[in-house]
């Protein structure tokens, strides 16, 4: 019997487009997959003035939520921690009732400018890309959503100019692709410093 595919929203917040060389082929390719609902959220809310109701439906008619992003600061873009401050309220996220998230999955898909060394204790940024971003994690643990390891593209910069661009967005493709056909190794993902689709394990086989 065939799995159940999963419905993904993917939430994309870039200030800064027309200097994206990554962000914005990931959004296009994104948009084009069958099962992926993808937002620009700066495209949509332009004045930062977010319909709740608008995107508290969308989040409760999906199963996974793909927040991505450039790495700005160590943190996210401005209009995501808005949608978050202003999306994921009391009595619907989290507190009384608050429960209409539960069992859903959240997954960061970033770029860093550094190299991966420098995202490590002894490197220059001190910590892991994943530990960075312990607020979301925490914020997935609080409203009851499983929290899967960050797809990441370190040296974001230079990737188009190193020829690294292509495979990044063939993997990316993969991964959308493993999301919505319920092919991810859920577990081991959630697991994981971060996500790596030539990871043998991660992805399973359609039966």
């Amino acid at each position: 019997m065939p799995k159940q595919k999963n419905k993904v929203l993917l939430l994309f917040a870039h200030p800064s487009q027309d200097r994206s060389e990554i962000n914005k082929p990931m959004f296009k390719l994104a948009s084009k997959i069958d099962g992926v609902t993808a937002i620009d959220l700066y495209r949509e809310y332009p004045t930062f003035r977010i319909d709740v109701d608008k995107e508290q439906q969308r989040l409760l008619a999906h199963d996974i939520v793909i927040m991505q992003f450039p790495l700005y600061w160590y943190s996210t873009p401005a209009i995501l921690k808005e949608w978050q401050d202003l999306v994921l309220e009391y009595g619907f996220a989290y507190g009384h009732d608050g429960t209409m998230l539960h069992g859903k999955t959240l997954l960061c898909a970033i770029t860093a400018g550094g190299a991966e060394a420098a995202y490590r204790k002894e490197g220059y940024n001190h910590f892991t890309i994943r530990e960075l971003l312990h607020p979301l994690e925490q914020t997935a643990s609080l409203i009851g959503m499983r929290y899967l390891a960050p797809f990441t593209l370190f040296s974001s910069r230079t990737a188009a100019e190193e020829n690294r661009d292509k495979k990044h967005l063939e993997d990316w493709t993969q991964l959308l692709n493993a999301l919505v056909n319920n092919q991810l190794d859920f577990e081991l993902a959630a697991g994981l410093a971060k996500l790596d689709v030539q990871n043998i394990d991660l992805i399973k086989e359609l039966l």
